[in-house]
């Protein structure tokens, strides 16, 4: 079954509007989460904002955002301020821009989220804005207030519905030619890229969710469950043998890699 909506609203094309609902299409509710304690009492910790010169806690009222502007120097924005540049609406998806969906490359891309049509009368106006997406090879671009913040967000058609993903902010993208700009243009030896591209199609498999598990987690459920139980908590794990640092020889690497993964099936 799936969850309820965190979101609902309006998603607008023109003269075109339809309720929508929107859910994350990612979940870290089955992640282990742990409270602080204190160690001595086994209370639970709670934190507070605390005056960096006096050392008293600051009462919620009084706290303001500052923008630094000098050292111990800052300007002092209060709450009403903030809220006069947002946007007018913050229950609406008014598409505004519609992009080549292959020109927007994936660093951009932040949250998925899926969009569907609130009721059955909004419907037929959903899925015209989402066929015509699909058939145009476009997608939406809108700016919507989500976790307290103003984002530019993209619509992307797929199959019956939609999913809405949260693009990062311009600042937030560095540009690769800043990493990848001074790697050398030598192009690799034939026979070990032959060996190489041999390799891969030795360990080539169907993509699978399993490939993603977070086995630190299921090592943790061990050990609280050992705990609950009473017994010892399961033998820590070997760590895998160092590796020498030294160079060898890319070649005989190669060889010894493919020779064993032909002795591993």
């Amino acid at each position: 079954m799936a969850p309820r909506a965190f979101w609902k609203g309006y998603l607008k094309l023109s003269l075109v509007t339809c309720p929508v609902a929107m859910s994350p299409a990612i979940s870290q509710e089955d992640k282990v989460r742990f409270r602080t304690l204190n160690g001595k009492t086994g209370n639970p910790v709670v934190s507070r904002y605390v005056d960096a010169v006096t050392g008293k806690a600051v009462a919620e009222d009084d706290e303001v955002k500052g923008y630094p502007r000098g050292e111990d120097d800052y300007v002092m924005l209060e709450d009403d301020e903030i809220e006069a540049v947002a946007l007018e609406s913050t229950r609406t998806i008014d598409i505004e821009t519609f992009v080549l969906r292959e020109t927007i490359e994936w660093i951009w891309y932040d949250a998925p989220h899926f969009l569907v049509p609130n009721d059955t009368v909004g419907e037929e106006a959903f899925s015209v804005i989402r066929e015509a997406m699909a058939s145009t090879g476009t997608v939406g671009i809108s700016r919507l207030v989500l976790y307290r913040r103003e984002r530019a967000v993209m619509l992307e058609p797929r199959g019956r519905g939609i999913v809405l993903w949260t693009l990062r902010y311009g600042d937030e993208v560095r540009e690769e030619t800043d990493y990848f700009g001074g790697l050398g243009r030598a192009k690799p030896d034939a026979k070990a890229l032959s060996l190489v591209k041999t390799l891969i199609k030795e360990r080539t498999r169907a993509w699978s969710p399993k490939m993603a598990d977070d086995p630190v987690q299921d090592r943790l459920l061990d050990i609280i469950a050992a705990k609950k139980k009473g017994r010892k908590r399961p033998a820590k794990q070997k760590a895998p043998p160092p590796t020498s640092g030294n160079v060898i020889n890319i070649m005989d690497a190669l060889r010894k890699s493919i020779k064993a993964e032909g002795k591993g099936r």
